[in-house]
């Protein structure tokens, strides 16, 4: 329909095939979203009120939630969109420009992830020195560093997509917009935004998941020279919270890679449900796991709930 129209909207897609059962559908993920605002929003105020949650651990955490809340309210409007009102159309732009938030949050939340383990390395291995280490400024510059990586090396690929011409199919195949997905409707040469990514994807999540392995394997080396039983199992207990959340976040980001590259012939309901469980698992389980597995911020939850407000 749209053939010869390069400027025209493009069309999300929800579950296809399953159309008729979409406002069904957007149950869950109502509901889903729903706990993703609420549990990372509750984080969020638990730390910014709880003066014993001001230590470099939880402001970190603190980046996590806001990471999963950015990553939530980006593609949450389009989603609904499609599954509730059947809103199909995303103007181009509009599109980039989700896009270009999504890729960045998602590296943002590997770099986060990244700086978690180097709190927990430097807490492990050079307790005396962990205050003076990690001092505000220094999270401060961290934090900064982490975003300034997501959000500029992005940019390279996202940007022609603005003066692309799109003289195929407007359709995409999510209800929001991939980069991956976009760049296939262009008809120009699109070499280096087949390339880029894969380096990209290699200098940030590969090299991310390498470097927390590498701190975990020294962690686990100091950990295994404490005398004490029940200190190793004190001192582990503080990584559980963050090897969930590394596992989770990795283990997603390698099934939607190995759908993408090697399900060429999968059904078209698996890349999708794929690409929710990694959008939506994460941002919704994080909350979670802190809360069940963190003391500190269990009594935080329970303070808060019986009205106490803490000096």
């Amino acid at each position: 329909m749209w053939s010869n129209n390069s400027a025209a909207p493009f069309l999300l897609t929800g579950f296809l095939g399953s159309e008729a059962i979409h406002h069904w559908i957007s149950i869950p993920f109502f509901i889903i979203y729903l706990s993703i605002l609420f549990g990372n929003g509750i984080l969020l105020v638990l730390i910014q009120n709880d003066h014993n949650l001001h230590e470099p651990m939880y402001y970190f955490l603190a980046m996590l939630a806001s990471t999963d809340l950015g990553m939530t309210l980006t593609t949450m409007p389009t989603v609904l969109g499609v599954l509730l009102l059947d809103r199909r159309e995303i103007a181009q732009r509009s599109c980039f420009t989700q896009s270009y938030f999504i890729h960045s949050l998602a590296i943002v939340e590997s770099g986060v992830l990244l700086a978690m383990a180097f709190d927990r390395f430097i807490a492990i291995r050079y307790p005396l020195s962990y205050n003076s280490i990690l001092i505000n400024s220094r999270v401060m510059k961290i934090g900064l560093g982490v975003l300034m990586r997501g959000f500029v090396s992005i940019v390279p690929p996202i940007l022609p997509l603005y003066w692309f011409p799109y003289c195929h199919s407007h359709v995409l195949s999510h209800a929001f917009c991939l980069h991956q997905d976009v760049m296939k409707l262009a008809c120009a040469d699109i070499t280096f935004n087949r390339i880029y990514p894969v380096i990209l994807v290699a200098l940030t999540f590969f090299l991310d998941a390498m470097i927390i392995l590498f701190s975990y394997i020294l962690i686990l080396k100091t950990v295994l020279g404490i005398a004490s039983t029940e200190e190793r199992a004190k001192t582990l207990n503080t990584c559980v919270s963050h090897i969930s959340c590394v596992l989770i976040f990795y283990i997603t980001v390698i099934g939607l890679t190995f759908i993408h590259r090697f399900g060429k012939h999968a059904p078209h309901v698996v890349h999708i449900t794929m690409s929710y469980v990694y959008f939506l698992f994460p941002p919704f389980m994080n909350p979670i796991i802190y809360s069940i597995k963190t003391k500190q911020i269990q009594r935080s939850i329970i303070h808060l709930l019986s009205g106490h407000s803490r000096a």
